[in-house]
């Protein structure tokens, strides 16, 4: 008897507003698949719109009037700056905008045809950051969702200090573009709105070619490049081809005073 009351107890107990334990396991395992599914979608995200750039080689009718052609990249020009390209092995794969006390390094990668990494590259770059005990800060930027970090840094002198660094992205039809923006740029809303308009204003051209995924788009000299400085090494906030920790890019040719 005791046992069964007390199996009528338990009975009681699961049947809250009428529904069963049974019921009850039911419904838990509903909510896990609908959050798998929930994430899921925010994982495969397609490209958002690009109203107002960067621009996809075929968005662009004239993609050289006032712009570099780097062959992966179509660069504005701009009074006065100085275009510095990266390599990594025998491959030109970055180019950094300079402007007074300001840079914006530009890079570019394949991406699956309809889905979006922003969002994942994000998440890379801040845990790279973090393990080195930097300080990232998520936001809704000029550019859209952008990284706001505090990198930490050996200064010339020997001590550690921080630099402050902008990640800014956006996914487009097979790539997407990185841009970091760094010096008074990073900090100064007022300077950083020309670097701002030089990411957005940049021309991709993904190629036909076959590409893995996350791989970096090559770019090339102009054939009239005025070379200023090879050969010198610059360390960038990255810890892969996304960035996120410390990571090296030899510097190679610079052209100054490109309009």
């Amino acid at each position: 008897m005791f046992g069964r009351r007390r199996k009528q107890s338990e009975d009681a107990v699961d049947q809250v507003d009428g529904v069963t334990s049974e019921e009850s396991a039911e419904d838990s395992l509903a909510d896990e698949s609908a959050q798998d599914t929930a994430a899921e979608t925010r994982v495969r995200l397609e490209p958002e719109p690009r109203p107002d750039g960067p621009w996809d080689i075929a968005e662009v009718r004239e993609p050289g009037e006032g712009r570099v052609d780097l062959g992966g990249l179509f660069v504005p020009g701009v009074e006065g700056m100085e275009l510095r390209v990266e390599v990594a092995g025998d491959a030109i794969v970055a180019a950094t905008v300079v402007l007074r006390d300001s840079a914006v390094q530009l890079q570019a990668f394949a991406a699956p045809k309809r889905e979006g990494i922003w969002h994942e590259v994000r998440d890379e770059i801040a845990g790279g950051i973090t393990q080195q005990g930097g300080v990232v800060d998520e936001v809704q930027g000029p550019l859209g969702w952008e990284l706001r970090a505090q990198v930490p840094v050996t200064l010339p002198d020997g001590t550690n200090g921080v630099q402050l660094v902008r990640f800014v992205g956006c996914d487009g039809p097979r790539w997407f573009l990185r841009g970091v923006i760094s010096g008074q740029g990073a900090v100064q809303p007022q300077t950083a709105g020309l670097l701002e308009q030089i990411f957005l204003d940049t021309v991709v051209v993904r190629g036909d070619s076959p590409m893995a995924p996350r791989d970096p788009i090559v770019l090339n000299l102009p054939d009239d490049a005025q070379m200023v400085a090879e050969g010198l090494q610059q360390e960038e906030p990255e810890s892969s081809r996304f960035a996120g920790g410390v990571d090296r890019l030899q510097r190679g040719p610079e052209i100054s005073e490109i309009r």
